[in-house]
């Protein structure tokens, strides 16, 4: 089984970035687990860039912080790119994510 080492994307506070626009402050923490599935695909979709997605697998035992903010996950930082958390399976102590495409939400970052 590979092993995964990257950052966790939380969504915190919305502010109004400019009238009508609100944008979501993102904190991310470093996490280790396994690599239960790696696949990939690209969509055809008629565009003049295919999409590109994972349904990759990334196994973790949870924290105190991850359990208690699992609503706001947005992303798993992964191979260099940013993928949105299409699914979390809870198997206590662990978590399972399931990654689908690429990230596009707010950069505004905080550590």
């Amino acid at each position: 089984m590979a092993k995964f080492h990257g950052f966790i994307g939380f969504a915190g506070e919305q502010t109004e970035t400019s009238p009508g626009i609100w944008t979501e402050e993102i904190t991310e923490h470093e996490y280790s687990g396994d690599l239960l599935r790696f696949n990939r695909r690209i969509q055809g979709s008629g565009k003049v860039n295919d999409d590109m997605t994972i349904s990759n697998q990334i196994s973790i035992i949870a924290d105190a912080y991850l359990n208690e903010n699992l609503f706001a996950v947005r992303y798993v930082t992964f191979m260099g790119g940013k993928w949105k958390i299409e699914s979390v399976e809870v198997e206590y102590p662990r978590m399972i994510f399931t990654l689908g495409g690429i990230y596009n939400g707010s950069e505004n970052r905080t550590a």
